[in-house]
């Protein structure tokens, strides 16, 4: 990673840096652009539909039900606002969510939906919780893979299982988790997700995938339509409204074609280490860098947030030091050049694979340096 001689980046969970290939990519595209024009926009698409397919290996689901999309929010928003709710149905999410997995969610009150918030258990969003607020009006669980502030990560296949015991759909906004965690959708038959390219993915920003189970593609309302939404799209003379068999109707204009490029790039990358370390290798080793930090902050003085169950933990490291404001630190911390976040009153730290021991030790020696407010 081209940041890393410099910085201790540490903020992977609110915008990744560009990898090298993304980053070749986007130099690469925008030469093309330059000085070829559309000449070369076949091979745009082709590295569109190319992102599709890796998509859809990574996760182990059907190609048909990848739709590329600008960002987390814009998948949510997909479902919560297609889905043919009833007056009376309810959706449960968790406290504490990110606002783009509650608001829109809570837009669809106006048409009588309840919005059922699951309450945190000494930080965790457990399943047990999440399953306590369903009852005969449920239509959907609406969780995140990790929490953005908290770091914890669900026990999704558990969650699956007894959602779907209960008749009950599950969407995962999956941004936190998505690339460092295995998912096969074969074994853990999530019915929705969504994620940003922009954080683990290490991709540009307005570049991000949506997965909808074809099993439900016909039961969701296509509220944004355009040419790109249906069969024979380049027949412009002869335009038809008959959606095409895809989740890739939800795609209704021009694709991102630099950011696809990008993201197609930075994505193989991951796919590459995984392939040929195996499939947990990225994963175990952001948590194990995790764990490290974990205990360092603790002997500095700090209270951490961090999931004692290896199973729900992440690369997130969240931490408060009494006597200390998080902006505080933080700011201190950019000085050193350590990049943290301020998130859910604590700072935190997010940890990616390329991170180092010599990193953690930056910005431990951060939290040991600053003076404490008697």
């Amino acid at each position: 990673m081209s940041i890393a001689p410099e910085w201790a980046y540490f903020d992977h969970a609110a915008v990744g840096p560009l990898s090298k290939p993304a980053a070749m990519a986007i130099a690469h595209f925008a030469a093309q652009a330059a000085e070829q024009g559309d000449t070369v926009w076949p091979e745009w698409a082709a590295k569109v539909e190319h992102l599709r397919r890796q998509f859809a290996g990574l996760l182990n689901c059907d190609g048909n039900e990848i739709c590329l999309i600008p960002n987390t929010t814009t998948g949510i928003n997909l479902v919560a606002e297609g889905w043919p709710w009833k007056n009376g149905d309810s959706v449960v999410v968790p406290e504490g969510e990110f606002p783009s997995n509650l608001f829109p969610w809570q837009n669809q009150q106006a048409k009588g939906v309840e919005v059922r918030i699951a309450p945190r258990q000494n930080g965790e969003v457990t399943v047990e919780s999440l399953m306590s607020q369903v009852n005969e009006t449920t239509r959907m669980i609406s969780v995140s893979w990790v929490g953005y502030a908290s770091g914890f990560r669900i026990d999704l296949e558990n969650l699956v299982q007894q959602a779907h015991r209960r008749g009950v759909l599950v969407f995962l906004d999956a941004i936190q988790g998505l690339g460092v965690y295995p998912l096969d959708l074969k074994k853990i038959p999530v019915d929705f997700l969504a994620a940003d390219g922009h954080k683990w993915l290490l991709g540009p920003e307005g570049a991000g995938v949506a997965m909808i189970a074809k099993r439900h593609l016909e039961k969701l309302r296509c509220l944004n339509v355009g040419w790109g939404s249906v069969k024979n799209s380049f027949n412009y003379a002869e335009p038809r409204l008959e959606l095409r068999d895809a989740a890739a109707r939800f795609e209704a204009g021009s694709a991102n074609m630099m950011g696809a490029a990008a993201l197609s790039a930075s994505l193989q990358m991951i796919i590459d280490i995984r392939h040929e370390l195996g499939q947990n290798a990225i994963s175990s080793r952001i948590c194990q860098l995790a764990t490290t930090l974990d205990q360092q902050l603790k002997d500095a003085g700090a209270v951490t947030r961090f999931p004692n169950a290896a199973q729900h933990q992440s690369g997130i490291v969240t931490f408060e030091v009494e006597g200390l404001e998080p902006a505080t630190i933080r700011k201190e911390a950019m000085q050193q050049k350590v990049v943290l976040s301020c998130r859910d009153g604590g700072v935190r730290a997010a940890i990616h694979a390329y991170n180092d021991e010599s990193d953690l030790q930056r910005l431990v020696d951060v939290v040991r340096s600053m003076p404490r407010k008697k």
